[in-house]
């Protein structure tokens, strides 16, 4: 099997770590990601990667909170994420690194670029944890930003649900699924794919993304080996 691609970003979110618990992490879920994680790293491929937090905080949820607090509170969230996939991947003896944008040095190391770009070429998988280390950004504009950094191929966006449709399939069974969409019809549609700064981003550095639901089986793997699964934004 020849990989696609050769150094991929994957995006997952808090909530697809939480699986059936919906908040918190699920062992097993976790387990899952990082075996399939493995099977990239076996390939050859280089893997960065950056967890979102809504698994543990998810925005301001209180009226009262100053927003910097709150999104200062998501970072850490990120980072309690970031440590639990960097462990399930070391139990499956693939040599992981948590990078964060806020220094905490006793669980991880800080955000360098060309320290990041050396271990993705050693064969170690790189997890990007807080963000980038400022309140008013999303973990999405992070992953624009990060796959921008380390040049990457491609963003790979494991979600919730299996493709991006024209609004939400849970609650609007006649949602149109796109297999295919410019990131133009992306921020045009107001599809929420990505936040409009990390749109903006991919959009300006040509940056594709594919959106896929990682729950199901080998997702990961099958969009790098290129088959069709889920929705192409370039």
């Amino acid at each position: 099997m020849e990989p696609k691609y050769k150094r991929v970003l994957l995006k997952i979110s808090g909530e697809a770590l939480a699986g059936d618990n919906k908040t918190g992490i699920n062992v097993e879920m976790t387990a899952k990601v990082a075996k399939e994680i493995k099977q990239l790293n076996d390939l050859g491929v280089q893997i960065a990667i950056v967890v979102g937090g809504g698994n543990f905080w998810r925005g301001r949820q209180s009226t009262s909170m100053n927003r910097e607090t709150a999104d200062y509170i998501g970072m850490l969230a990120t980072v309690m994420n970031s440590l639990a996939l960097q462990d399930a991947l070391l139990a499956e003896g693939v040599k992981a690194r948590v990078q964060t944008s806020i220094t905490m040095r006793e669980v991880a190391e800080p955000y360098i670029w060309r320290k990041a770009l050396k271990e993705l070429s050693d064969g170690d998988v790189v997890i990007f944890g807080a963000g980038i280390g400022e309140p008013h950004f999303s973990t999405d504009t992070a992953a624009a930003l990060r796959a921008v950094n380390i040049s990457a191929d491609i963003i790979l966006l494991a979600k919730n649900v299996d493709a991006v449709y024209s609004a939400d399939p849970a609650v609007d069974p006649s949602a149109k699924k796109y297999e295919h969409l410019t990131m133009r019809e992306v921020i045009d549609k107001n599809l929420r794919v990505m936040d409009l700064t990390a749109a903006t981003i991919c959009m300006e550095n040509d940056m594709k993304i594919q959106v896929f639901g990682l729950a199901e089986e080998n997702s990961m793997v099958r969009a790098v080996l290129g088959e069709s699964i889920g929705t192409l934004i370039e």
